[in-house]
């Protein structure tokens, strides 16, 4: 554990968001983040008790995109919500997602379609997730077929990838730009 230890302390919420990036026919990628919330309590609330180890929150939400990175499809789904019969109903309003580009900008467009009561607070969540997860599914591939030519885009964008640095030197050695 790479965190400091802690020594009296007692586990009481866990909350797991996976997420996997899937090849389709025809140039479609499959982004699919799954989140679960749990207590290690009986927890009261007012749409009554739930037990320690039964989900709290059990949502799912797939995009589909193509190549240039527009959503050409959209699902949610809800196998465990606090509010039976409320919280779910928001699944088709997802699909507003269809025709978004994840690019700069999605964020504010996702706020605009599914903040506040327009969305479920942790169904957007994972949009985010989602995005990042595009560039690892076929980022690896685009960037291998275009580092000969241009630069990946990963570079300045975090201080591992600095382009002064020695993961660039080591291993992007024609984009490394040594300091003076």
């Amino acid at each position: 554990m790479p965190l400091t230890p802690v020594a009296d302390r007692e586990l009481l919420h866990t909350r797991t968001i996976e997420a996997r990036g899937y090849s389709r026919a025809g140039g479609l990628y499959d982004l699919e983040a799954h989140l679960l919330d749990v207590k290690t309590h009986d927890k009261l609330g007012p749409a009554g008790t739930r037990h320690a180890g039964e989900p709290i929150h059990e949502m799912w939400l797939c995009i589909t995109i193509d190549e240039s990175l527009t959503i050409v499809g959209a699902q949610a789904c809800f196998d465990a919500v606090p509010y039976e019969g409320q919280c779910e109903r928001i699944a088709p309003d997802y699909g507003r997602l269809v025709g978004l580009a994840i690019a700069p900008g999605l964020t504010s467009k996702v706020k605009e379609l599914l903040g506040g009561t327009q969305g479920c607070t942790h169904v957007t969540e994972l949009i985010g997730v989602l995005a990042t997860l595009a560039f690892q599914t076929i980022g690896n591939r685009r960037a291998r077929e275009a580092q000969a030519t241009v630069r990946p885009f990963q570079l300045n964008r975090c201080h591992a990838l600095a382009t002064t640095g020695e993961v660039v030197r080591k291993y992007y050695p024609r984009w490394f730009e040594p300091r003076d």
